[in-house]
């Protein structure tokens, strides 16, 4: 098999080289020769470029956090957050196998860093103290997260016939769809308990 032709390389291109193939292979298959062999040039040529493989894992957060959407303008606040939180399943949606990938390395890219400070004035400017901003944002970070780890699994997958308790139905006869019913009923039930929280904060 011949090589693959060679592209130009760029950090954007290394960038967006490292989130295809990790799209397609998971993210086992991230490294920096992997990525330099999908651009066509050796690996030691990146190095101009990038200072190493977790350089390439915030990049790929970087493209990542540039398909989410919070509009610090949009009030009231909840809105704000149940519509980043929809842009930000949506955006991991699109990228399930990088998940394990960034969650196992601490948020250091400023694009992301730029997120979370937009957050935190969303939450600021509704009135939420200084030591719930972080907690709360973590909160629905899990939620999400966890929402997009199970959208690759099967619906219904084959259970064992001997020992299947009874009581199962919700599970045999998943309604079409219960994903999607699940984020919806969980996210609602967050924002509503973050919105008592805060009504019950103030004097």
């Amino acid at each position: 098999m011949g090589r693959p032709p060679r592209r130009l390389v760029t950090r954007e291109a290394i960038m967006r080289a490292a989130l295809a193939l990790v799209d397609e292979h998971g993210a086992d298959a991230l490294s920096v020769n992997r990525v330099a062999a999908e651009l066509g040039v050796k690996g030691p040529s990146l190095y101009n470029h990038i200072s190493g493989r977790d350089e390439v894992v915030d990049g790929i957060r970087e493209l990542i956090v540039g398909e989410m959407t919070l509009d610090p303008s949009i009030m009231p606040w909840t809105a704000a957050v149940d519509g980043w939180a929809r842009s930000y399943r949506a955006a991991f949606a699109a990228h399930p196998r990088a998940v394990p990938l960034l969650a196992a390395r601490p948020v250091r890219s400023r694009a992301a860093l730029h997120a979370y400070a937009d957050a935190f004035t969303v939450l600021r400017r509704a009135g939420w103290p200084e030591d719930r901003l972080l907690p709360l944002v973590h909160a629905v970070e899990y939620f999400l997260l966890g929402s997009v780890l199970v959208l690759d699994d099967p619906p219904g997958g084959p259970l064992p016939g001997e020992d299947v308790p009874p009581g199962l139905e919700p599970m045999l006869h998943a309604p079409p769809g219960h994903r999607d019913l699940a984020f919806e009923a969980g996210l609602a039930a967050l924002i509503r308990g973050f919105a008592a929280e805060l009504a019950a904060l103030r004097p």
